[in-house]
């Protein structure tokens, strides 16, 4: 069974499809573009990639941070440029998160803007990167800072992609979902996992819609994410994204807790919430407090001190100025483990 989700943003409205094969309907959706020819930018085999109905040069790619960089988005305009692609023409990204912001960006800026269908193939790319515009690439100072906001045509989330994950890499998927918990998703524990993605697709369209450009409500999005985004860092991304959000909502639900802004039932369910999904709920050993907290002073949402997004008596919001001695004095309340126990615990769960 398919789902449809709609985003929609007037005349740059697109669909999100999600369930088994839906990646063959690339063709169709090309040709409703009206796009003479295609570069697609794929991370996985050939064979993963759909046809396409028009003339396609296929560029290999590579999933994973070293990559996600300004180096890569150059190589791509320069492969876009040879093929002779034009504004009349489309990108397509097959891989994961990674390639899809990268890719994402390269299609915003090459041109000025050129469309872009996304087929993600893990289960991270599917619930978060996909949906709702955001592209980026790190620089050695942290993660996504520099980017862009530019929305795909279509969004194919071919759920039979992810029967070819390892355990690990779907775990990673499920620390996005599991955020979802916190920032207005029903209780999504025990359902299908085309469910799962369906509803977390649904609440990020509902919230990009309304804040296209991260202006205000899209903060929620960053739930778990500061700490989050710290913690990839600092470990040379050994801990990747949805691990190290999954750390990021258990440490959220403590900050938001010390400053008396939920009960202590509510702080335990975050721990409960994440466990639940297999992910990690405590730091790694080794991280000293000061380092991270200096790695979240450089966040791209940061403005005046340390913010993060908490949740509170009408739900989840951004907080901003958050004292460093309070962060610091949570940090060090929360557990702390081997990284390597960590990761070896969540590849088996």
């Amino acid at each position: 069974m398919v789902e449809r989700v709609p985003v929609r943003f007037g005349a740059r409205s697109y669909d999100v499809l999600i369930g088994p094969g839906v990646r063959t309907e690339l063709a169709s959706v090309l040709h409703g573009l009206g796009v003479t020819r295609t570069v697609v930018v794929s991370a996985r085999p050939r064979e993963w990639v759909p046809e396409t109905g028009v003339e396609t040069l296929v560029l290999p790619a590579r999933d994973g941070e070293p990559d996600k960089n300004l180096a890569t988005v150059e190589m791509l305009c320069r492969e876009f440029t040879a093929f002779g692609l034009t504004r009349q023409d489309a990108v397509v990204s097959c891989g994961g998160g990674t390639t899809t912001d990268v890719v994402g960006l390269a299609a915003a800026l090459y041109h000025r803007g050129v469309p872009v269908v996304h087929l993600p193939t893990s289960l991270l790319a599917q619930v978060d990167a996909s949906v709702g515009g955001k592209t980026a690439v790190n620089l050695p100072g942290g993660k996504n800072l520099v980017g862009a906001y530019w929305q795909p045509s279509a969004v194919l989330c071919d759920t039979d992609y992810l029967t070819t994950l390892p355990r690990r890499e779907l775990r990673n998927g499920l620390g996005e979902i599991a955020r979802c918990h916190f920032i207005g998703a029903d209780d999504l524990r025990g359902l299908p996992l085309a469910a799962q993605i369906a509803a977390s697709v649904t609440l990020k369209a509902r919230v990009v819609e309304q804040d296209e450009r991260d202006t205000g409500l899209r903060h929620i999005l960053n739930y778990g994410h500061t700490l989050g985004h710290a913690l990839e860092v600092t470990t040379g991304f050994a801990m990747r994204h949805g691990e190290a959000v999954a750390v990021g909502t258990v440490f959220a639900g403590l900050l938001a807790g010390e400053l008396g802004r939920i009960t202590p039932g509510r702080v335990a369910e975050h721990q409960v919430v994440v466990a639940h999904y297999g992910l990690p709920t405590a730091l790694p050993t080794g991280l000293a407090t000061e380092e991270l907290i200096r790695v979240m002073r450089r966040d791209k949402k940061a403005v005046n001190g340390l913010s993060f997004v908490l949740d509170g008596p009408v739900g989840a919001e951004r907080v901003t100025d958050v004292a460093e001695d309070v962060v610091a004095r949570v940090l060090e309340r929360m557990p702390r483990r081997p990284l390597s126990e960590l990761l070896r615990e969540t590849a088996r769960a």
